[in-house]
């Protein structure tokens, strides 16, 4: 036999629909009331799952973006360097409406479409979720302005793509910088400067310690005007086309999301416009803050589907001991437990976005808020461990970078990161529920419809609601914020799942959650449907 010859390896899992491959998500649109745009996202599907695209994902992850300061004459250049490939991805993604189709042709389940299109692109190329994402939160942040909408809603909104620095262009993505390296989370420790100019224009001079996606048209900025901390556009050309006083000073060499260039950034007298009132620039922008916590978990989740996707195909094709991996108990457990995570999470995620529609009631308004951050924590906290245990069911070939489950292990802790971590979030979730009380009441009406439908959720959400009553008499809540954000998590999924999905599935989540979160993947009760919840995969 020649030692060449390779057998007993799985084939590349390419040319999908990732889309109508995707049960779970399928699911969750149709039950949104988003049907109507299956055929667009059957076609994204393909889209994403084409082994043109796959190849795209994995050079522009793999030939990182290049910082130049300078120009070989030696003057100021602060431009970043993508491989072609980032620019087909994003330039694809774009196009689809990732960013802010939801926004341009508002109506029922347009932002249902839009979060399902963002996962399905961050499901093979994550770093370019970045920009979109932070495009599509930009929008209700710039409409606050009526003279900056004016100017660049119609470039926002547009589904033209042009990596390009120059005047006039018929589109546009936003990036924004918030933290200095004093502060972190802190934002109000923040002490770039804002002197204004008149006419509503300020010169900003600052060091920025995370600027995301340098290379967006705009961005949104936090500095100290006269007034206290203030939200800003900052363009990155000015009126006459001449470029605006921002100086990159490095890209951050970082341990994922690595297609996308996050810098380091100076404010040398940066021309910027005020946005909202000075001194309210939290409140300003915390619309923005918001949205993109919902895609953090949306690119969260997205992960989680790409890595029990590639799992499950790799043990429906590998055969050790005389059987497939996929009809050896101990493996089809460990895909159907990988998937109840993604069903849980979709199911949810779909039901938030739906939240943010235009036709939004009062009380969804207020549910989000708090689901949001809940979410938000709980699945950003379960990716990690998720992708880890996807790679290990490649085996060996699962830490190497020809698998793209090596990326997504790197990528995954970023989005527990981004927009707060997991302290900030919990944190929120005790400001919210004190400072908002409609909050919760609306997010204890959402998960009570489903009561009676099964004794272990009412057991959990008589226990749940017995740890909020707690806050009031507990010393130090903060302590205790995590275990309430994740008793909350729990409630709100099972809810969904038991409003929502297959019997087999929520029925498995609660016997395999409520009693107590597992600490590995895997450990399933016995009852578990696991053959069948693992043919969702």
């Amino acid at each position: 036999m020649s030692t060449h010859t390779v057998f007993n390896q799985a084939p590349p899992r390419v040319d999908i629909d990732e889309f109508g491959a995707n049960i779970a998500l399928v699911e969750a649109v149709r039950q949104q009331g988003a049907d109507g745009a299956s055929a667009a996202l059957h076609a994204t599907g393909r889209r994403v799952g084409s082994a043109a695209f796959q190849d795209d994902a994995a050079r522009a992850n793999r030939n990182e973006p290049v910082l130049h300061t300078h120009d070989r004459w030696g003057r100021r250049l602060d431009e970043v360097e993508y491989d072609p490939a980032y620019h087909r991805v994003i330039g694809a993604a774009v196009a689809d409406g990732a960013h802010t189709a939801a926004f341009a042709d508002p109506h029922p389940g347009a932002s249902v479409v839009r979060a399902a299109t963002f996962m399905l692109y961050a499901q093979v190329e994550p770093g370019h979720a970045c920009p979109v994402s932070m495009t599509h939160s930009a929008v209700p942040v710039v409409a606050q302005h009526p003279q900056l909408a004016q100017e660049w809603m119609p470039r926002l909104l547009s589904r033209t793509y042009d990596p390009a620095l120059r005047p006039g262009k018929p589109g546009a993505l936003f990036g924004m910088a918030m933290t200095e390296k004093q502060g972190g989370s802190d934002v109000r420790a923040n002490t770039t400067a804002a002197v204004p100019l008149g006419g509503g224009r300020y010169a900003l001079t600052g060091h920025k310690w995370f600027c995301s996606a340098p290379m967006s048209d705009a961005f949104l900025v936090l500095a100290r005007a006269p007034g206290g901390l203030s939200c800003f556009l900052m363009p990155r050309l000015l009126d006459d086309g001449s470029r605006n006083g921002l100086r990159f000073q490095r890209l951050k060499d970082k341990l994922g999301n690595r297609s996308n260039a996050s810098s380091e950034v100076e404010y040398e007298q940066a021309e910027a416009t005020l946005v909202g009132e000075e001194g309210r620039g939290v409140r300003t922008i915390i619309d923005m803050v918001t949205r993109t916590r919902l895609d953090s978990m949306l690119g969260s989740l997205a992960g989680m589907r790409q890595g029990v996707a590639e799992a499950a195909w790799h043990a429906r094709h590998r055969s050790a001991f005389g059987r497939t991996l996929i009809d050896q108990p101990a493996m089809t457990a460990v895909i159907a437990d990988l998937q109840l995570e993604v069903e849980a999470g979709t199911a949810v995620a779909l039901r938030l976005a739906r939240a943010y529609d235009v036709d939004a009631s009062a009380q969804d308004a207020a549910f989000r808020r708090l689901a949001t951050a809940v979410m938000k924590y709980w699945v950003c906290k379960r990716a990690p461990a998720h992708a880890a245990e996807a790679l290990e069911c490649l085996g060996g070939n699962g830490i190497t970078t020809d698998w793209p489950l090596e990326m997504r292990y790197r990528e995954q802790p970023v989005m527990a990161i981004w927009e707060g971590s997991g302290n900030v979030i919990a944190l929120d979730v005790l400001r919210a529920i004190a400072r908002e009380p409609e909050s919760l009441e609306a997010f204890d009406a959402e998960v009570s419809t489903v009561r009676g439908a099964d004794p272990r959720f009412d057991r959990h959400l008589q226990e749940t609601r017995a740890l909020v009553r707690g806050l009031a008499e507990d010393p130090a809540p903060e302590a205790s914020a995590r275990r309430l954000v994740e008793a909350l998590a729990l409630t709100l999924s099972a809810s969904q799942l038991l409003r929502t999905a297959p019997s087999e599935v929520a029925e498995g989540f609660i016997a395999a959650r409520l009693g107590g979160v597992p600490g590995l993947f895997g450990a399933l009760p016995p009852g578990v449907a696991v053959a069948a919840i693992a043919a969702r995969a």
